[in-house]
């Protein structure tokens, strides 16, 4: 049985996620178990209570995730065993029978009310924008008031809490994807199609942050992302996340990492897996 944790309650983006993983590696014994936040999320893989954590990562629209980056740099020792991408539909739900002209106030999570700017502002110009923690936590809110409200979010929140879709596909753009990762203590075996992450700083010397980067262009090693967090220990100081093309297992990548790890002040690896593919 595999304990699999999300970023709860059901019908967020997070569940849908899961169960794509769930349907994409064909895992028939499982149990679902839902969190409130990502932190606790991380923090359940990192204690055991779940053996796997789906952890959304990035946005193509918003950037990145960043506690989900932070945790996984200095919080948990723990690794990225694989990916899932989906495709962010969001929409604007309502109880049934609420009057558009009436709704004064838009809840979501902080991430879909970037995610529809341009949506809420020729729509919705003086309405009061509330956060919650989940998409699915503004559905349930929604659902339990007056007809005033109204909230950002997936069809299937609209399924799950009883709610109309006022208003379908209100993104901003149509390229929103979201990637999550799903975490564990292990991370995944060679399949020969794999990504491979990392998290490092350098010297507070001129030059440093390039010469770790020309180590992958002498290996002829690509490197598909770079994003950078403040290191929490020093103003102006910051730690690197990288993906690169390859597995631990491949001997260029191999050495590449090990010249990486000699030439950084800070290194920790995060894992090799498959790369998501639809």
């Amino acid at each position: 049985m595999v304990k699999i944790g999300y970023l709860g309650p059901k019908g967020t983006f997070s569940q849908e996620a899961t169960l794509r993983y769930i349907d994409g590696r064909k895992i028939e014994n499982f149990e679902l178990y839902e969190y409130n936040g990502i932190s606790d999320l991380i923090f359940a893989v990192q204690n055991k209570e779940v053996d796997e954590g789906v952890a959304p990562m990035e946005n193509s629209l918003e950037g990145a995730i960043n506690v989900t980056l932070d945790m996984l740099a200095s919080d948990v020792n723990l690794l990225i065993k694989d990916e899932v991408v989906i495709s962010i539909v969001q929409n604007l739900l309502v109880r049934k029978g609420t009057d558009p002209e009436k709704i004064r106030c838009i809840v979501s999570h902080p991430q879909p009310i970037g995610q529809c700017r341009k949506f809420i502002g020729s729509r919705y110009p003086n309405a009061h924008i509330k956060y919650v923690y989940s998409t699915a936590g503004a559905a349930e809110e929604v659902a339990q008031c007056d007809g005033s409200m109204a909230a950002i979010g997936s069809s299937i929140a609209a399924k799950v809490y009883g709610l109309d879709i006022l208003d379908k596909c209100v993104q901003d753009s149509d390229n929103n994807l979201t990637r999550f990762a799903v975490i564990a203590h292990n991370d995944s075996c060679k399949t020969g199609n794999d990504k491979t992450s990392i998290v490092f700083s350098t010297e507070d010397k001129p030059g440093s942050l390039y010469r770790i980067l020309d180590i992958f262009n002498l290996w002829d090693i690509n490197m598909t992302r770079i994003e950078s967090r403040p290191a929490k220990n020093e103003l102006g100081k910051y730690i690197f996340f990288i993906d690169i093309l390859g597995h631990r297992d491949d001997e260029d990548l191999k050495d590449a990492l090990t010249m990486v790890k000699r030439k950084s002040s800070f290194y920790k690896f995060l894992g090799s897996y498959p790369i998501f593919t639809v």
